[in-house]
């Protein structure tokens, strides 16, 4: 049975390569693309891997940090930013699992996300 992982990205090219490399790595993949839909999914669903753009129409990614770490039942996700923004990623090392800064090959992504899957 494959684990669940979200993408959070409003960039359909970017989106498609994340969740490209996540189903390499054997997870079941959802792709959302805009804040408020992931806050609302964010409550159903309990994703063991999140990828999130930190510019999102609607909610920004820094909300949706806030809610996983107020959702203990999120607590075990690994949230991974993916962001153009270096200095922005700096600000979250602390808050999330991995920063990458796009761009974000799909072979960096994909082996990335097989090693989150095994621990």
């Amino acid at each position: 049975m494959s684990e669940l992982a979200m993408v959070i990205e409003d960039d359909e090219d970017l989106a498609t390569i994340f969740t490209e490399a996540l189903q390499a790595a054997h997870y079941e993949v959802e792709t959302i693309r805009d804040g408020l839909t992931a806050q609302e999914r964010l409550t159903e669903e309990v994703p063991q891997v999140i990828i999130l753009d930190m510019h999102l129409p609607g909610v920004d990614g820094t909300e949706l940090i806030t809610q996983i770490h107020a959702d203990p039942r999120l607590k075990e996700t690994k949230v991974i930013i993916a962001t153009a923004d270096a200095r922005m990623g700096e600000t979250y090392t602390d808050e999330v699992d991995l920063v990458l800064i796009k761009p974000i090959a799909f072979t960096q992504l994909r082996d990335l996300t097989i090693r989150l899957h095994k621990q």
